[in-house]
């Protein structure tokens, strides 16, 4: 069975056709030719497939792309102008947050949605206390950024680039 998804990636609109067991990375990837997210592990486990989706991060591995029609997808390389890099692009640059760069997109958009949670109060497992904000911690970094994984260990400059996007 098919069917006709219209979805926003990075601002602009995108209409396909396709299979309904289609997942939304293969929707990104193979039929409207945005590369931004990648094709790790393919079940959920990596984050490197990880975008904004409707303002959240998501791994799109997981996800049936029928599920969104209609929303609205942004990607790493949707954050920036094609002049200035998001703030958080910038730090990954500053820090040296990558090495091959392979998880770089993912690990980008979901610090930028880590940040999003952090800042509307939602606590993680190593919250002290979830009655109250959490802050921005290392220990918050790295328990919430704990799904994308750097095959290259770059965690030390990843998180250092957390903190300093997080910063501007």
């Amino acid at each position: 069975m098919e069917a006709t998804i219209t979805i926003t990636v990075d601002g602009e609109k995108r209409t396909a056709t396709v299979d309904t067991r289609v997942t939304l990375l293969d929707l990104l990837r193979e039929h409207v030719r945005v590369a931004a997210p990648k094709k790790g592990c393919d079940h959920g486990q990596c984050g490197s497939c990880t975008v904004l989706l409707d303002g959240r991060r998501v791994t799109t591995c997981l996800a049936f792309a029928v599920q969104h029609d209609g929303a609205e997808i942004v990607t790493a390389a949707g954050l920036s102008t094609q002049d200035t890099p998001h703030p958080m692009q910038r730090a990954f640059l500053d820090r040296d947050g990558f090495q091959c760069g392979y998880c770089t997109p993912g690990q980008v958009c979901s610090a930028v949605g880590m940040l999003a949670e952090l800042e509307a109060g939602w606590p993680s497992h190593v919250t002290p206390d979830v009655g109250s904000a959490p802050e921005r911690t290392p220990a918050e970094i790295r328990e919430r950024m704990s799904g994308n994984l750097c095959r290259c260990g770059a965690y030390v400059n990843i998180v250092a680039a957390i903190e300093q996007g997080a910063a501007r």
